[in-house]
């Protein structure tokens, strides 16, 4: 007999704004917390450094998690140029310092340009790739330094925001990436390239998948809205679980089809999409899960919500 959860069924996603200096799970557990949550999930780790947008999957929306881990991310961060880390960011300890203040803005354009499109990158010991079943910032933290492949991704917009001289100088990044891209790879890479180094002293998400930093809430603000307003108020905040699938086309059942669809069978849809995965609803909006279209044109179940009980 399988054991019950603890806590409540609540379904949905909350876009939390994370703040700096918590990881990525202390952060979940806290919303998990406060929503009282049987089950919950992240949507992909930010560095303890890092603030900004975590989408947060609870109940039944945590089978739909992977949709937002391998979708694209944007990003604004700071470089700190003439300075080389172990970590790549502000929390290392300095190796090296280099006289940096004989670049100016247009250097830094011209090396940017370098690393825009489809790029190789060598991940930071520092990142949480796990090798062994260990990740790999815990191996590093113990001395320990592995062989980690270069791993191929998009960077799809990189923008030089902002350039403050002086013997460290400063600049600031805006990214669109794929997944996988890691922010103070870049930084490191940017500072091979001008030959001065350079790591990162702030990052920020502003995007995940279709979720941007103005639908996020701060952990304060949601905690006090659950004080004033009961777990009714901060349940209004969810969003639905298919609001991590807006990219995905769109297939509409009768009641009779997705009774079907339920009970595990592939159904006939009319003027389906050719092949692909594909959200599965009722005509009357209700969201029944994700489906794979057949050859012969049925919509056959993957990943289905389960309502009730």
């Amino acid at each position: 007999m399988a054991r019950r959860r603890k806590g409540r069924a609540v379904d949905g996603i909350l876009v939390l704004d994370k703040p700096m200096g918590v990881t990525s799970n202390r952060a979940l557990q806290g919303v998990k917390h406060l929503y009282n949550a049987a089950k919950a999930g992240h949507t992909g780790s930010l560095d303890p450094l890092a603030t900004g947008v975590l989408p947060l999957c609870l109940g039944e929306a945590t089978k739909f998690s992977q949709y937002l881990l391998d979708a694209d991310k944007a990003y604004q961060s700071t470089f700190v140029l003439g300075s080389v880390t172990d970590t790549g960011d502000a929390e290392g300890k300095v190796l090296e310092e280099r006289d940096a203040s004989g670049l100016y803005e247009s250097d830094v354009v011209a090396a940017l340009r370098q690393f825009e499109g489809e790029i190789e990158q060598i991940p930071s010991m520092f990142s949480a790739i796990k090798k062994d079943g260990q990740p790999l910032y815990k191996l590093a933290r113990q001395g320990l330094e592995v062989e980690r492949k270069p791993r191929l991704v998009v960077i799809k917009e990189l923008q030089l925001r902002a350039f403050r001289g002086g013997d460290r100088p400063e600049v600031d990044i805006y990214m669109e990436c794929t997944k996988g891209t890691y922010v103070r790879s870049l930084a490191e890479d940017l500072g091979r390239v001008l030959g001065c180094g350079a790591f990162v002293s702030v990052l920020r998400r502003t995007r995940s998948g279709p979720f941007s930093i103005e639908d996020s809430i701060a952990p304060g603000a949601l905690e006090a809205i659950r004080d004033t307003g009961g777990f009714d108020a901060i349940d209004a905040l969810l969003l639905p679980a298919d609001a991590a699938l807006g990219e995905l086309p769109l297939v509409s059942l009768s009641e009779s089809g997705g009774f079907y669809i339920r009970q595990g069978q592939p159904v006939m849809v009319p003027n389906a999409p050719r092949g692909g995965i594909v959200r599965v609803a009722l005509h009357s909006g209700e969201f029944l899960g994700v489906g794979e279209m057949l050859d012969d044109g049925r919509v056959a179940p993957r990943r289905l919500i389960v309502t009730g009980g």
